[in-house]
């Protein structure tokens, strides 16, 4: 009989856990690795067979209250077996009590809500292509554009809190320090009105997050965001479809949806600034 363990991934076997999600279609970003670690090093599982990885699961405690389900696959060799059953059982005990958040792709949607997970909204992948303008779209009044590395850190951080059920502070510092990464603010004097971050990705790049207060301040950000990206490279963008202005700043951008995703929740969902919300982070961290 085969021997199936499950234990915390090594650096190596998450590079491998990045690879399967791109033969998925997920295409992770290039540098996902480093911040993807910083919420919950042990929360990232993996299922070995006789030593030979079949399985992966992330299961991070961002605090004491919630935590979220991601990277969810099982080698294609060894579907139907119980593998994905049994690290799926792993990482939900490892989150134990608290709320617990998830993209569900389509065809997983019914097994989640058995799990006890109830949507609260889908989310949409939208994909165009660069080209973007030289510059920016001119701005209104004092507000002006600025590098979220020049930005103090606690004006990001306070800002983020709307957004995110849990502190999420050394991700933070990680995703927007990423190689081959753009992470933009938008300021009035010194209040934070938004930001936003484009990331490389193993087929062009994404731009998440994308928070704002106003549409036209998003549309700004995105604007600005654009810039520099090749003419012809996928860009990607994943909006809650809830969020009307949101999905109207993608097609209006002559972006197309190619994927869905169902956000779920066990217990009471996170009361969230869903409005002001133009783009997740990820499907895999929420």
């Amino acid at each position: 009989m085969k021997d199936f363990t499950i234990r915390t991934m090594t650096l190596f076997e998450f590079d491998l856990a990045l690879d399967w999600a791109a033969s998925e279609g997920w295409n992770p970003g290039l540098f996902d690795a480093v911040p993807f670690r910083s919420v919950d090093p042990d929360g990232m599982l993996v299922g070995l067979l006789d030593n030979e990885p079949v399985a992966v699961i992330s299961a991070l405690r961002y605090d004491d209250l919630f935590g979220f389900i991601g990277f969810y696959i099982v080698r294609p060799d060894c579907r139907g077996q119980g593998y994905g059953w049994r690290i799926w059982e792993a990482g939900m005990a490892r989150l134990g009590s608290r709320t617990i958040g998830l993209d569900g792709v389509l065809a997983q949607q019914e097994n989640y809500s058995r799990s006890g997970f109830v949507l609260a909204h889908r989310n949409i992948r939208y994909q165009g292509r660069g080209g973007a303008a030289a510059k920016p779209k001119n701005l209104q009044g004092d507000c002006r554009l600025v590098s979220l590395l020049e930005l103090p850190f606690d004006t990001l951080a306070t800002y983020d809190q709307s957004f995110f059920p849990a502190s999420r502070c050394d991700f933070l510092q990680s995703w927007i320090s990423q190689p081959k990464t753009v992470a933009l603010g938008l300021i009035d004097s010194e209040s934070l009105l938004g930001y936003g971050v484009r990331r490389s990705c193993r087929s062009g790049h994404k731009i998440g997050p994308l928070f704002a207060d106003s549409p036209v301040l998003a549309a700004t950000l995105l604007d600005a965001l654009c810039v520099g990206i090749e003419s012809e490279a996928p860009l990607f963008l994943d909006v809650p479809e809830c969020n009307r202005a949101a999905v109207e700043l993608a097609e209006a951008c002559g972006m197309r949806r190619v994927f869905e995703t169902a956000r779920m929740y066990t217990g009471i969902a996170p009361d969230l600034a869903l409005a002001r919300s133009y783009g997740i982070t990820s499907f895999e961290l929420g």
